[in-house]
């Protein structure tokens, strides 16, 4: 849909004015179709353009906090990197030369801008380097050129490498079938210090395979995961292999960290620790700065007679060995008419126990439901707690 004859259409004075018409309609529900309709008959064959890119606009204000004038492509916007995220990386590289050698649309530029000594931008796609021209027009001069992240066009910088992870809307989770492969970028690369943003679920083992070690950081925003960043080993933190950053509380916490926690009994609260804590494997050094204990040694779940500052707890009111029918009736004698099921370690769907069930009380209330012990120990266990909030 876009090209650059399309993008130079949006960022003319003709194409600002269609966009602000187009974007008085809803462009959703049940006036989608009238909607485009009558934009079609107004612009003609732009109208797919402008749809979309109003559509794009509203749905990137959840990772950017004006994006009222930024042009992007659907897999552009899936991939970009919320803002926070990419503030935080920034700071990171703070007084560096930076080459973002895959910039796409120029979201981690607009970062940057303002930490990096030095600035470049490149991209293979020209349709998203003439994006990245529009969303980085006016403030710092970011210079920009169509160059293949394969074939280096920097000597000294700092290189950041987004492989896109996407292909027809569909995710690919192999390193080596990113676009670039991630084995061939540590190949090319390999000498350099570079920073490269992952998804989560990146297996870290098979980097280990390909020869990176360096720091993997994990990142939480707005209560979830946003992404894996390898930071090569020039630009790790002293003796840090794996860090989790939790950008709502301003936290970090690294392998480095002491990880003295113990293994105990549940205690008046449970603690259900941030999806980046326990995606770095950083649980014990979560809950050794916390306070906290471990209520199985291969299970996330932590516990506490008091509840850490600024963290969501579950206060204990009843354990009981996990069975449907005795939860059920647990629950029926505590008026329990609404239920949050968080689960760990057991074969259970929140979502098919939750109407078997069968509440009918005026209590809210969470079931923490996981397993405890090993073997021929392992039992499942069901927590009835009420939440800090």
């Amino acid at each position: 849909m876009f090209d650059i004859g399309a993008v130079a259409y949006l960022r003319s004075e003709a194409g600002a004015q269609a966009l602000r018409e187009v974007g008085r309609y809803r462009l959703a529900g049940a006036s989608l179709v009238s909607d485009i309709a009558s934009v079609r008959t107004q612009f003609g064959d732009r109208a797919p353009v402008l749809v979309e890119t109003v559509q794009l606009r509203r749905r990137a204000t959840a990772k950017f906090a004006d994006p009222s004038s930024w042009l992007f492509t659907d897999e552009a916007l899936q991939q970009a990197t919320a803002a926070p995220v990419a503030a935080h990386r920034a700071r990171r590289l703070t007084g560096a030369r930076v080459h973002d050698a895959t910039c796409s649309i120029g979201s981690e530029l607009a970062a940057l801008r303002a930490s990096a000594a030095d600035l470049v931008g490149s991209d293979i796609d020209p349709v998203r380097l003439a994006m990245a021209a529009n969303n980085l027009d006016g403030g710092r001069v970011v210079p920009l050129c169509r160059a293949d992240a394969l074939r280096p066009i920097t000597g000294d910088a700092v290189v950041i490498l987004d492989p896109a992870r996407r292909q027809g809307g569909r995710r690919r989770f192999d390193p080596r079938a990113f676009t670039p492969a991630l084995d061939a970028l540590f190949d090319v690369y390999r000498d350099r210090d570079i920073v490269v943003k992952c998804a989560p679920g990146i297996d870290f083992d098979a980097l280990a395979r390909m020869g990176f070690d360096g720091e993997i950081e994990v990142t939480s925003l707005a209560g979830g995961v946003r992404e894996a960043c390898l930071w090569s080993a020039g630009l790790a933190g002293a003796g840090v292999r794996r860090r989790a950053t939790l950008l709502d509380r301003g936290e970090q916490i690294t392998d480095a960290d002491p990880d003295d926690c113990p293994v105990a009994p549940a205690g008046r609260w449970i603690v259900d620790p941030d999806g980046a804590v326990v995606r770095a494997g950083l649980v014990r050094h979560y809950a050794a700065r916390h306070g906290l204990w471990q209520l199985d040694p291969d299970i996330a779940y932590l516990s506490g007679d008091e509840l850490p500052a600024g963290l969501r707890g579950f206060e204990v009111l009843e354990q009981l060995s996990y069975h449907e029918r005795r939860l059920r009736t647990a629950l029926a004698a505590r008026d329990v008419g609404a239920v949050e099921i968080l689960i760990r370690g057991v074969d259970v769907d929140p979502d098919v126990l939750r109407p078997r069930l069968r509440l009918r009380g005026s209590q809210q209330l969470t079931v923490v439901i996981t397993r405890l012990g090993s073997g021929a120990q392992s039992r499942a266990t069901a927590f009835i707690c009420r939440p800090s909030r």
